[in-house]
């Protein structure tokens, strides 16, 4: 039997995160990954990072007082989080952005305009808490290139070119500007190279980014990645955790540990026992999770068979995101979240089955599938749900998997996935929706929209709204008629992107029973734990701040070393 300080199970931002800051505080320690790609749902993220007073915000002059943040999760999460995980990530968030700039390869900027997604509630913020990893050179990786887990095919162009967040502006902009014609340029020319040299993309960028940055920094350490070892039980000995048994290409494998393991998997997304719990409307109205299929609950299942406590309580069981199905060659669809791209743009709306309104397009993607899912004061929506835009609209902002121009939807409407009619009449004949009411919701939606008003249900009135619309597009970044024909729909669905429920932790990310008392051995972070926002989502980089954070105070607390939070320490 193998004998390590610690053994991390999961190769996301939490377990790495958790791994490297072990080693530097003297622990020798394992990863074990039970698919045959790292980077688990870090690596298709977005990349945005929750980190209130975070040290480039401090830099920059826009340092909070200390309780801002505390009175925004008050005002959001409520009685479903605890207060006491709350500030155990605050204090320790900061501690934990210094550690990982100054002894890793991770990386940050910071997002000056980045509004909490309900900016009107007490404590909320308009920018500086968010962090994005800086883009990184995949090829620095070496061998390991070739086992990060690869972006979804929908967020990419040119056959696997990752976008980032920077690169945005450029593509809206590339045939109306020549520095963004040029940007482009330059990262296509980047791509074709590294397809020809290393078979795929190697300019890594957003959550990609900060699974290489963490890998490399796991590689500089000489920290063993175990792929393909998926962890089975935890091993028990004298009332505390004491190992793991797992199952590698070379067989079974017992792991014994001094200072316990981390659970830092993927979570319980993809739980065959928990579907009715976390997907009851399934059978009305569909379901499609973006969370990697192996995200199957075996951390909580290894947990709860030694009496850990599933965490209950949660505003919502996942984080949503509306989603489109993108037909492909063999038949199947491959679920294309709609996250912050169209649905805030002007001259776009959602309607439901009888073509009626039911939401503020512009509000976060946990809001908006909320709404699909009847939550809320208003009547639940009739499904199904689509996403209307005109002419004018689609060719600069694009909808959905459908690009902007110079991009062609001519492959989207032969699959039927983009529904287009030359008048309004035809666009409700080819989506099933009752032509007079359609008629009726443009016709009152056009006349607000032209004043820059939406009276009914407020799209463009808060900062998180506009800050996602166009900001050249006046009076209103949100709001313009459906007038040029002809007009488009997509068919939208419920999706997730990760579980909100997970095993139960204390403030020092140690596993709790039933009793409320910790397991002694046991630490969980990432999506295994609980969310400390309690289902609920107060802004960008609410689940990989505290995964990245957790990690970090769980290999303090393993280590037995103090969390330290001034200063560099």
């Amino acid at each position: 039997m193998a004998t390590v300080d610690l053994v991390v199970i999961g190769s996301g931002a939490a377990g790495m995160s958790a791994a490297i800051t072990a080693h530097d505080l003297g622990l020798s320690v394992v990863v074990l990954e039970k698919t045959d790609r790292f980077g688990g749902s870090t690596a298709l993220s977005g990349g945005a990072t929750w980190i209130p007073n975070n040290p480039h915000q401090v830099a920059a002059g826009k340092a909070e007082p200390p309780d801002q943040a505390l009175d925004y999760l008050r005002a959001e999460v409520g009685n479903h989080g605890r207060p006491d995980l709350w500030r155990a990530f605050l204090t320790a968030g900061p501690a934990m952005v210094r550690h990982m700039e100054a002894r890793t390869r991770l990386r940050f900027s910071m997002r000056s305009l980045a509004p909490d997604y309900h900016p009107d509630l007490p404590g909320a913020a308009l920018g500086a808490r968010v962090l994005d990893p800086l883009d990184f050179d995949g090829r620095d990786l070496g061998p390991w290139l070739a086992h990060l887990r690869p972006p979804l095919p929908e967020f990419t162009l040119f056959g696997g070119m990752m976008v980032g967040r920077g690169d945005l502006p450029h593509l809206f902009s590339m045939t109306r500007s020549a520095r963004s014609a040029l940007h482009v340029a330059r990262i296509a020319a980047r791509h074709c190279w590294d397809r020809l040299r290393h078979g795929r993309a190697t300019r890594l960028v957003m959550g990609a980014a900060m699974a290489g940055r963490l890998a490399a920094s796991l590689r500089d350490r000489g920290i063993p990645l175990r792929l393909n070892t998926p962890a089975r039980a935890l091993i028990v000995e004298g009332g505390r955790v004491a190992g793991v048994v797992a199952e590698g290409p070379e067989g079974a494998l017992r792991i014994a540990t001094r200072r316990g393991v981390v659970l830092a998997g993927g979570g319980v997304s993809h739980a065959p026992a928990l579907d009715a719990t976390l997907r009851p409307h399934r059978g009305d109205c569909g379901h499609w999770s973006l969370s990697p299929p192996g995200n199957a609950g075996d951390g909580a299942a290894m947990a709860a068979a030694i009496g850990a406590r599933i965490g209950a309580g949660n505003l919502e069981p996942l984080f949503y995101t509306p989603v489109s199905l993108v037909p492909q060659p063999d038949g199947s669809s491959r679920p294309f979240p709609h996250l912050f791209l169209d649905r805030a743009k002007p001259g776009v709306i959602a309607v439901d089955g009888r073509a009626k309104r039911f939401v503020n397009e512009a509000a976060s993607y946990h809001d908006f599938v909320r709404a699909m899912l009847g939550r809320g004061r208003r009547a639940p929506p009739a499904p199904p749900v689509w996403l209307l835009t005109d002419h004018r609209a689609l060719r600069r902002y694009g909808l959905g998997a459908v690009g902007p121009f110079p991009a062609s939807p001519r492959h989207y409407l032969r699959s039927g996935y983009l529904k287009r009619g030359r008048t309004v009449a035809d666009l409700a004949a080819v989506t099933g929706l009752p032509p007079d009411a359609l008629a009726a919701t443009l016709a009152r939606f056009n006349a607000h929209a032209a004043r820059g008003e939406d009276p009914d249900f407020g799209k463009g009135s808060s900062a998180y709204d506009r800050y996602l619309g166009d900001g050249a597009n006046r009076p209103n970044p949100c709001l313009a008629p459906l007038a040029t024909p002809p007009f488009y729909a997509i068919r939208l669905y419920p999706g997730d992107i990760g579980a909100a429920i997970g095993i139960e932790i204390d403030a020092s990310a140690r596993v709790v029973g039933a009793d409320g008392a910790p397991i002694p051995g046991l630490y969980a972070c990432g999506s295994e734990a609980n969310s400390i926002m309690g289902g609920t989502y107060p802004g960008a980089g609410i689940t990989l701040g505290p995964g990245l954070t957790f990690g970090f105070i769980a290999a303090h607390q393993a280590a037995g070393v103090p969390l330290l939070v001034e200063g560099d320490g």
